[in-house]
């Protein structure tokens, strides 16, 4: 197989016709310092595509696969089963190689697809509307914040201490740049409910505030009703911000958005979606109907043509490549379209009542995990109210423990000293969650390695 099929002769037209002498007079803008300086160490110059795929193969082998050892991470990205028809029916062509639908009257599918999904995730969040998705729930989140800030004209943000870090790290990013102040709590390890957080936050919120964002369920698995924060906010001019991380909670939780969110977002990778590696994922982003026009991304709508047929279109685009630079909302919020149409394929595929089971079976499992784990010595639950996700405190630091079970061939959870390296008050908390690919025999793997570990 030839990558680099192009002969010298080649090559010295296509410099000629661009007006450089060699190669090296097309990086002299990069400075010297940056330059690589003679081969890439330890590649060799050539091998054989066999002896590649044979390299290759066996870097992927020293990589612990989720699906062939018990499996309780979670943390903004869970492992559901996946039905093969997803992956079947995304890798269609008309699917698998449409990317944007600038021009509606060829990409009529793609558009309905979007429609479709754009629907779906507006009805999971109990919102009026929702765009055609974003980069990832981090960005999601950001971008929730930038709108609130357009909305309220105002650049004060109360974010929860359940907030996932990673979310925060990437809004404290961005808030660099736009100035936006961010008031920012961290997780205690307490009484296994958001009521202290969710006091401050009620506290701080006054005449200042853009939003208050907080995660449902949050990064400790607890569960909140948002109802006196969207009230107090509201009291205020400030908006409410829900960030759901795992969509499939939502078959059995209120929607944020039917407690007085505003701006609901969040990550969809656990409908439809691998875990990958850590991507790509899928933004969900949703709002009330009147704060539409300062939503970021693109908008499918449904229309009618000359002969009063049903079409598609793009009824918003308020980005970078459709407007005004200085007129755009955001400059990240290209949508993953493949994957929003395997989120929108999967649930298809569950239906209302067959999402509502897969809650029911996931939070069931959690209990019953949650309920067997608690009777390990040196093992305490402090979450209360939960979906599949819950924290438990051990007797010693938990990044140690989990490396343990790592190498006795068990995912064990999160530890919270990897999220929050800093917080001491935290290191001893683990994070585990349970979905519907957990069976009972991994619990009792889990409890019976914890007990010789903590023992």
């Amino acid at each position: 197989m030839r990558y680099l099929p192009l002969a010298e002769a080649d090559r010295r037209e296509m410099l000629r016709a661009v007006g450089a002498a060699s190669i090296d007079d097309l990086f002299v803008d990069v400075p010297e310092a940056a330059r690589l300086d003679g081969k890439i160490h330890d590649l060799p110059d050539h091998a054989s595509e066999l002896s590649v795929e044979r390299q290759l193969g066996a870097l992927a082998r020293r990589n612990m696969v989720a699906g062939e050892v018990p499996f309780f991470l979670g943390c903004g990205a869970y492992k559901h089963h996946i039905p093969a028809s997803v992956d079947h029916l995304i890798q269609r062509g008309e699917f698998l190689t449409s990317y944007t639908p600038y021009q509606p009257e060829i990409a009529q599918g793609t558009l309905q697809a979007l429609f479709e999904f754009q629907t779906q995730v507006a009805r999971l969040y109990g919102c009026d509307v929702a765009n055609a998705s974003m980069y990832d729930g981090s960005t999601a989140c950001w971008e929730a914040i930038g709108m609130a800030r357009r909305v309220t004209r105002r650049g004060k943000t109360l974010i929860s201490a359940g907030l996932h870090p990673h979310y925060v790290s990437v809004a404290k990013t961005m808030a660099r740049f736009t100035g936006d102040e961010l008031d920012i709590g961290t997780p205690e390890l307490t009484d296994g409910a958001p009521g202290d957080d969710m006091q401050r936050l009620l506290d701080a919120i006054d005449g200042e505030t853009s939003a208050v964002v907080v995660q449902y369920p949050n990064i400790l698995g607890h569960i909140a009703d948002l109802t006196p924060l969207a009230e107090r906010a509201h009291e205020k001019g400030a908006l409410l911000i829900a960030v759901v991380t795992e969509p499939v909670a939502l078959g059995l939780l209120r929607p944020p958005g039917e407690m007085g969110a505003d701006i609901v977002v969040g990550e969809g990778q656990a409908i439809g979606v691998g875990l990958n590696f850590g991507g790509p994922y899928v933004g969900l982003f949703a709002c009330k109907e009147k704060f539409v026009r300062q939503m970021p991304g693109r908008l499918c709508g449904e229309t009618v043509d000359a002969e009063g047929k049903r079409g598609f279109v793009l009824t918003l685009s308020t980005r970078e490549q459709h407007i005004r630079r200085e007129k755009a909302t955001s400059n990240i919020c290209t949508n993953s379209g493949l994957c929003a149409l395997a989120f929108s394929v999967h649930m298809t595929l569950l239906g209302e009542s067959g999402l509502r089971r897969l809650a029911q079976l996931n939070h069931a499992k959690a209990v019953a995990a949650a309920e067997r784990l608690a009777k390990v010595p040196g093992v305490e639950l402090v979450s209360g109210s939960f979906f599949n996700e819950f924290t438990l405190r051990l007797s010693q630091e938990a990044r140690p423990v989990v490396r343990t079970l790592a190498e006795r061939g068990l995912l064990g959870g999160v530890s919270l000293g990897r999220l929050y390296p800093g917080a001491d008050a935290l290191q001893n908390g683990l994070v585990v969650a349970v979905t519907e690919t957990v069976t009972d025999e991994d619990v009792e793997a889990l409890a019976g390695a914890l007990e010789e570990i903590l023992a």
